[in-house]
């Protein structure tokens, strides 16, 4: 019993630890009022795509003919589009493509940037040399155009345009985890761990990984907004999400065609990718703020 109270004990009070750390974090971020304002809106994202059958008013995917290409109103919140279809609705739905657009995107190319920036920094030599350059030829193309290209090779389609974002986006995070680990593996903490008779793959998933994550952190939010962006791209020339999916980029594409007298029916989904990418940005500047430490301490 006394060596199960011994054990108790410093377990209570790693957890009391975390929680007045998290306490702590939680008090900083309120000063922000601009990162609450991207939190809100980054919830309100989330809430919307689970409840988006509860929330909606009209089915996203059945023509009504006799109604297309109605103004904002009682009956469409924020107007029909070419085939009566309500675009509340489909922009309702739409929020859960892009969550899953940007989830997937983010993780799998924060991982794989992870990893290799924290082998390449750890390991030097050829292997530093080898992923870098692998990385800097990513790195020169623009992004859209290497999304396109991968997803020409792939073939269009929501998940397609998915897998070529995420192999445009893992480049920074590896710049950054190679950073990050430069800096720290010459440290008296690494080499103790050395001398300790840890290998090196424990040193980097065990010691080196988690001392780069909070730098990870804010360029994952950072990346959202640019991934909304690049799969509203691939969507409006049509290789991303193909139709019937609501896709905003998609239904931006649908709505040039009537801007001038219907606007609403491009207009309501670019506000929604304006608004979303908007609340990340701010969302990973109030964190950046907190997370970094040349930042934190002005």
């Amino acid at each position: 019993m006394n060596k199960a109270k011994e054990l108790d004990t410093p377990l209570q009070s790693l957890g009391q630890a975390r929680r007045a750390q998290l306490l702590k974090f939680w008090h900083r971020f309120k000063r922000n009022k601009l990162g609450l304002l991207g939190l809100g809106i980054s919830i309100t994202l989330v809430l919307l795509a689970i409840f988006a059958p509860l929330l909606a008013t009209h089915d996203p995917y059945e023509p009504a003919l006799y109604e297309r290409l109605t103004a904002p109103g009682a009956e469409f919140w924020l107007g029909s589009d070419e085939l009566g279809r309500d675009i509340y609705t489909r922009i309702l739905y739409g929020t859960r493509l892009t969550l899953f657009i940007v989830l997937l995107v983010i993780l799998t190319s924060a991982p794989i940037g992870l990893l290799i920036g924290a082998s390449s920094g750890f390991f030097g030599g050829w292997v530093d040399k080898v992923l870098m350059r692998i990385t800097d030829i990513f790195l020169s193309i623009p992004k859209l155009m290497l999304a396109l290209a991968f997803v020409a090779a792939l073939g269009p389609g929501i998940v397609n345009a998915a897998i070529a974002i995420t192999l445009t986006a893992w480049p920074p995070y590896a710049r950054l985890a190679r950073a990050e680990t430069l800096a720290i593996r010459k440290s008296d903490y690494i080499s103790a761990i050395r001398l300790a008779g840890a290998s090196r793959f424990r040193i980097i998933f065990r010691h080196i990984v988690p001392m780069c994550m909070s730098s990870v952190i804010v360029r994952m939010t950072f990346d959202m907004a640019g991934i909304i962006l690049i799969a509203a791209g691939l969507g409006f020339i049509g290789l991303g999400a193909q139709p019937p999916l609501p896709e905003w980029g998609a239904m931006i594409s649908v709505g040039r065609k009537f801007i001038f007298d219907q606007w609403w029916v491009a207009a309501m989904p670019g506000i929604a990718i304006f608004v979303v990418s908007l609340g990340f940005n701010l969302l990973g500047d109030a964190l950046r703020d907190l997370l970094d430490p040349h930042l934190r301490n002005r």
